[in-house]
């Protein structure tokens, strides 16, 4: 008997052998083949499940799931969850083997999907209502559906930060950054740091020159700040309020000229041009009740109005040029790399 993939609760793929079909039946599924993946499964009309492919947090995703699969036009989400480079090799092994797995990607980076659009692996379609999310938070290939701040984390024992400049300054023998060879949201800060003449990378050389060591994640910056091993670092707002909030002995700065707004765009599989549930999915995403949803469960949604964590009044926000970025990814991310090594 043939065997099917399924995506288990750890992010990782499993094999698992087909239960046996009654010839008729079998003959049945045989005339289904070539249906597009918005089609209804005739013995339980439930549409057909799609598979999502994301870097987003367990915490954030699952809530959204549930509510997606509750809905009278939802459908099973089958999910591959893994950090943005792993998500990266996952397409590209995809890509390798015969096509995208994925009915849907949602990175977390404009970055990233741009470069699945380039493939022709993903894009060409947005939902009717997207605009609703802010013109800078989508394309006509992708559309926000969360946003990630790169904010400061200080120990409550050290002084606070008030630009990013003075995280270089005297005061910090001990800072942080995340790999941007592994977050988004770390690649999306270097890149606007470094189109940045205020900054460039040499706001790194003078990291680097502070004592600044290179760790994999943003959460890991937050917890090597909460437990002491460093006096600040970068992170994003998520994990750092969420220290905070479990007592850690750290504060959150929104440093001038502003946290970077890093948003993480879902884009349609180009595969799946004929599912209505992906179509769906990503409709309900950014809908008013997807968003407040995705609010609710730690994320910064990227409808206006809709509630979700932490934003300190007054506090200043930088948008990358994405375009700008993209066109010098790999030469800044190697630059980059002489400082901090690859």
């Amino acid at each position: 008997m043939p065997s099917e993939s399924v995506a288990e609760p750890d992010g990782k793929w499993r094999r698992r052998p087909a239960p046996a079909v009654p010839a008729a039946v079998a003959l049945l599924l045989l005339a289904a083949c070539g249906a597009d993946s918005g089609a209804t499964d005739v013995g339980t009309g439930r549409a057909e499940p799609i598979t999502l492919y994301t870097c987003l947090s367990d915490q954030s995703i699952q809530p959204v799931i549930e509510a997606f699969e509750a809905r009278p036009d939802g459908g099973q989400v089958d999910l591959f969850r893994a950090p943005t480079g792993e998500l990266n090799a996952r397409v590209a092994a995809d890509a390798r083997s015969g096509g995208l797995r994925a009915d849907v990607v949602w990175g977390c980076d404009p970055l990233t999907v741009q470069a699945f659009v380039d493939q022709g692996l993903v894009g060409g379609w947005t939902p009717p209502g997207a605009d609703t999310v802010p013109v800078e938070f989508r394309t006509r290939d992708y559309v926000g559906g969360h946003v990630l701040y790169m904010v400061a984390v200080h120990r409550t024992d050290t002084a606070a930060p008030r630009t990013w400049s003075d995280l270089a300054e005297d005061g910090y023998t001990s800072l942080a950054v995340p790999d941007p060879a592994v977050a988004a949201s770390a690649l999306g800060a270097l890149g606007w740091f470094a189109a940045e003449p205020a900054y460039g990378v040499d706001f790194f050389e003078r990291l680097r020159a502070r004592g600044a060591v290179q760790v994999s994640t943003p959460d890991a910056v937050t917890t090597g700040v909460a437990q002491g091993i460093y006096d600040a670092g970068i992170t994003i707002a998520n994990s750092a309020y969420a220290a905070k909030e479990d007592g850690s002995p750290v504060d959150v700065v929104w440093p001038e000229p502003g946290a970077v707004a890093v948003y993480g765009p879902l884009a349609l599989a180009t595969g799946s041009a004929d599912s209505d549930v992906a179509k769906s999915f990503i409709s309900f995403v950014v809908s008013e009740e997807g968003q407040t949803v995705l609010g609710a469960s730690g994320a910064y949604p990227t409808v206006p109005g809709v509630e979700g964590p932490t934003v300190p009044p007054g506090a200043p926000v930088v948008s990358p040029d994405w375009a700008a970025i993209a066109a010098d990814k790999d030469a800044v991310l190697a630059e980059y790399q002489q400082v901090f090594g690859g």
